[in-house]
């Protein structure tokens, strides 16, 4: 994933975008088959924050393809200028930065809680 933020910044977008969906995809699997079998509400609660975030990742991917690539915009054009407005507004307009912070930050939040949760739980044995 910071290959393709890094790539998408020094230019080379179409690279970046398509480098960073396949490392939020695989990041996402790759949390999203760790298990926790215990039985604290709070590591549960945690972890499926954590899950959201990895799809928000996946997320932020996808509309920096679609901003590179520009799939939905014959969608868009059917409705004139009012229907490219938005599409330019809403679809395309960097939102994926704002959800790749909002998932960054959930991220970093649920990493520190879930490490410090999993050692008071190793203390309580």
């Amino acid at each position: 994933m910071v290959v393709g933020i890094a790539l998408n910044f020094f230019g080379f977008q179409m690279v970046g975008a398509w480098t960073f969906l396949a490392g939020a995809i695989g990041f996402g699997v790759m949390q999203m088959m760790q298990q926790y079998d215990g039985k604290d509400i709070v590591i549960r609660r945690l972890r499926r924050m954590m899950t959201l975030a990895d799809v928000l990742f996946i997320v932020a991917g996808l509309l920096m393809v679609e901003q590179n690539c520009q799939f939905l915009l014959p969608l868009f054009q059917k409705n004139g200028i009012q229907g490219l407005t938005y599409y330019a507004q809403y679809v395309v307009h960097n939102n994926w930065v704002l959800v790749l912070f909002i998932a960054a930050i959930l991220e970093l939040y649920t990493m520190h809680r879930i490490s410090n949760e999993l050692s008071k739980e190793a203390k309580k044995l």
